[in-house]
């Protein structure tokens, strides 16, 4: 079993949350979230923002602070082979009712099709608050390039901000 070891970031402003489904191997090192050079999510959210892409931890966690943005992940221990997704069995749920009691979250975002199924499997029925499944910003989802997917995260993301 392996733990998840990243604390959420919010705060009481934070109106979305973006959840992955669970760290890849060079996030768990670096104990940061989308910690691998070739995961577009850090471009992705600074385009969608129109900001510079951050480089350190302190400026990631300002990015979502400063956009209302929350960030965690769906599940909090699971056997998991490298980094792969489809290899996730065993899972056990982070408890993300804190982030919902604590913020103004109004719209869930999912980052990718297995964080998405393991939300609406695991965690859905208890928050109440359905789920949008953002196409991944892995570097394995290939058909989707740093533009289409900047775009297509910007007109979801900027439309829940907007409500």
């Amino acid at each position: 079993m392996i733990i998840h070891n990243i604390a959420p970031i919010y705060n009481s402003d934070s109106k979305i949350l973006i959840l992955g489904s669970f760290p890849s191997v060079k996030s768990r090192e670096e104990a940061f979230f989308y910690a691998h050079k070739q995961n577009r999510f850090w471009k992705v959210l600074a385009s969608v923002f129109d900001c510079d892409t951050p480089k350190s931890i302190e400026e990631k966690k300002a990015l979502l602070i400063n956009n209302h943005t929350a960030l965690w992940d769906v599940v909090s221990s699971c056997e998991i082979q490298g980094s792969s997704d489809s290899s996730i069995t065993n899972v056990e749920p982070n408890d993300i009712s804190e982030i919902l009691s604590k913020s103004n979250i109004t719209c869930i975002f999912t980052n990718g099709k297995k964080a998405d199924e393991l939300y609406r499997k695991l965690l859905e029925e208890k928050t109440g608050v359905k789920s949008f499944c953002l196409p991944s910003t892995s570097p394995a989802n290939a058909q989707w390039s740093l533009e289409r997917l900047s775009d297509y995260w910007r007109d979801k993301i900027s439309a829940a901000l907007n409500n």
